[in-house]
C-alpha cells in the first residue's frame, strides 16, 4: 500500500478546531493547549502545504479560500473518525444528551455552558451536533435545540419551549464593508453567500426591506452556517447571518453588520419528549430560557425601521 502523503495530523486537528470556532483561544480551550501552540501548528501546516490558510491581523484572523476548502473536508473526516473510535463503558452518571445545531452550539451554547456546569455540577452534558431529524429513544436524545421554522416538522412526540427570538441581517468582513455604501444598493453589488441548512434566509430578510433586491452578481452555497460565517469573515461576500451565530464575531470585529438586524419568522426552541421530563432535562430547559432572556437584542435595521414607519 502506498504511503499517504498527509501533513501532521496534530496540525490538521489544530486548524480544524480553529476553523470551527473562528478563534485561536476557543480552539486552544477545546484541545487543552495554549493559544500559541495552535498558532504554531497552523503555521507549520501552512509551511508543509506551501499555501496560506489564514490571513488578516491576529485579532481578526480569518481563513483564506484555500483554508476554507481544507476546513470543509476536514470536519466531516474528523466526525467519521470520532464516530468510529471505540469507547469504554460509561462510568458515573449518564450525561444529559443535547442535540443541537452545529453553529448554534459553537457560537452560542458552548460559550455559555460553563455557567450551567457551575450551577449544576452534578449534571454532565454531552452536546451532539445535528441539524437533521432525530429520534429521542434511538439516538438517546434528552433535549434538542432547533430553529422552529413555519412549515418544518419535528417529532410529533415533542414539547416545544421557545427560548430565543431569531434576528438576522447581512454580515461581511470590515474590509468588504468599507468598499461599499451601507445601503441595499451597496449590499446588492457584493457576491451573495448562502447556507444549505437555511436556504430561505435571504428571501425572508428581503421581505422586511423596502423594495426588492436585484439579482446578485454571483452566489455561493455552503453546507453549514459556520462555513458561511467564515467565508463572510474571509471577504468572500455578504451573508445573512443570525444574530445568535454572529454576535461574538461582531463584538471581536471579525464581522460587521452595516444594515443591522430584523426579526425573522423562526424561533429557537428546546424540544423535549412528551410526558414528565427528568429533573436534569427540566434544569437544562429552564436554564436555556434564562440564557435566552439575558441575550442582548441586536441593533435594528434602519432600512426596515424606515419602511415600517412609512406603513404606519
Amino acid at each position: 500500500m502506498a504511503r499517504r502523503a498527509l501533513p501532521s495530523l496534530n496540525a490538521l486537528r489544530a486548524f480544524e478546531a480553529f476553523a470551527r470556532h473562528g478563534r485561536m483561544t476557543l480552539a486552544a480551550d477545546e484541545l487543552c493547549v495554549t493559544h500559541g501552540a495552535i498558532s504554531r501548528q497552523i503555521r507549520q501546516l501552512e509551511g508543509q502545504l506551501g499555501v496560506a490558510l489564514t490571513e488578516g491581523p491576529r485579532s481578526r484572523l480569518r481563513m483564506t479560500p484555500q483554508g476554507l476548502a481544507l476546513a470543509l473536508a476536514l470536519s466531516p473526516a474528523f466526525d467519521q473518525i470520532e464516530a468510529a473510535v471505540p469507547r469504554p463503558p460509561q462510568i458515573g452518571p449518564r450525561p444529559l444528551v443535547v442535540s443541537c445545531m452545529p453553529t448554534f452550539a459553537m457560537k452560542w451554547l458552548i460559550p455559555r455552558l460553563p455557567r450551567f456546569q457551575a450551577a449544576h455540577p452534578e449534571i454532565p452534558v454531552r452536546v451532539m451536533e445535528s441539524n437533521g431529524p432525530f429520534d429521542y429513544q434511538a439516538d438517546g436524545v434528552d433535549l434538542a435545540i432547533r430553529m422552529r421554522v413555519p412549515g418544518r416538522a419535528y417529532p410529533e412526540d415533542s414539547v416545544e419551549t421557545p427560548f430565543m427570538g431569531h434576528f438576522h441581517g447581512p454580515v461581511m468582513s470590515p474590509d468588504l464593508a468599507a468598499s461599499i455604501a451601507p445601503t441595499l444598493e451597496g449590499i446588492s453589488a457584493l457576491p451573495r453567500l448562502h447556507t444549505r441548512t437555511f436556504p430561505e434566509s435571504w428571501s425572508e430578510w428581503e421581505e422586511k426591506m423596502p423594495g426588492k433586491l436585484p439579482e446578485p452578481v454571483s452566489e455561493q452555497e455552503f453546507d453549514h452556517y459556520f462555513y458561511l460565517i467564515e467565508a463572510a469573515a474571509a471577504g468572500m461576500g455578504v451573508a445573512v447571518g443570525p444574530w445568535a451565530f454572529v454576535q461574538r464575531d461582531l463584538a471581536s470585529g471579525r464581522l460587521v453588520a452595516p444594515l443591522g438586524f430584523v426579526a425573522g419568522e423562526a424561533q429557537v426552541v428546546a424540544l423535549t419528549p412528551q410526558g414528565p421530563p427528568p429533573a436534569a432535562t427540566i434544569a437544562f430547559r429552564d436554564w436555556l430560557v434564562e440564557e435566552g432572556r439575558s441575550t442582548p437584542l441586536p441593533p435594528t435595521s434602519p432600512e426596515a425601521a424606515c419602511d415600517s414607519g412609512a406603513e404606519r
